[in-house]
């Protein structure tokens, strides 16, 4: 195995997406207030079989706490998660941080976490800037990293493309 210059601590990026999280919380629960709001307005009330306003601020209100929802619940498994979780694993598991051999140069990194794939964050270990994108195992490249190992290749389709990459290191 490889052992990259890099020492990444999982904790830190942990922290880092909490606090994502939680300012994404703070404004989604002002967009839900201000969409309940709206919709029980007396502004919203329907004036004739067509004016369908009430009914659209209703189904936004319950959007907005859906998503208010699914972000406490991103937080709170984040609040849970063991970020020792995958260490001493020689294969992809929930909690590896994996990084393709394309992305050596920009120091890009994949957390495989159970909540809020797609965010992104930056840290900076020994001086040097790191990205690190969070996947879920059920997203598609989520799910052609678990269980590989050190070199092993990865093929991906999208969109009629495939990607080709091989693993250069795991933490």
């Amino acid at each position: 195995m490889r052992e990259s210059v890099i020492n990444i601590d999982k904790n830190i990026i942990i922290a880092e997406i909490i606090s994502q999280l939680q300012q994404e919380l703070t404004l989604a629960l002002v967009a839900a207030d201000n969409a309940h709001k709206a919709a029980t307005d007396d502004q919203s009330v329907a004036e004739t079989q067509y004016d369908t306003l009430a009914i659209e601020q209703s189904y936004l209100a319950e959007g907005q706490s859906r998503r208010v929802a699914e972000i406490r619940q991103a937080i709170k498994s984040f609040e849970d998660f063991p970020a020792n979780l995958a260490e001493k694993q020689t294969n992809i598991v929930l909690g590896s941080l994996v990084q393709m051999e394309q992305d050596i140069a920009k120091q890009q990194w994949f957390f495989i976490t159970p909540a809020a794939g797609g965010h992104r964050c930056q840290i900076t270990e020994q001086d040097i800037l790191v990205s690190i994108t969070l996947i879920t195992p059920q997203s598609p490249m989520g799910a052609a990293l678990l269980g590989k190992e050190l070199d092993d290749e990865v093929k991906l389709s999208i969109s009629n493309k495939t990607l080709c990459d091989f693993i250069t290191d795991i933490k």
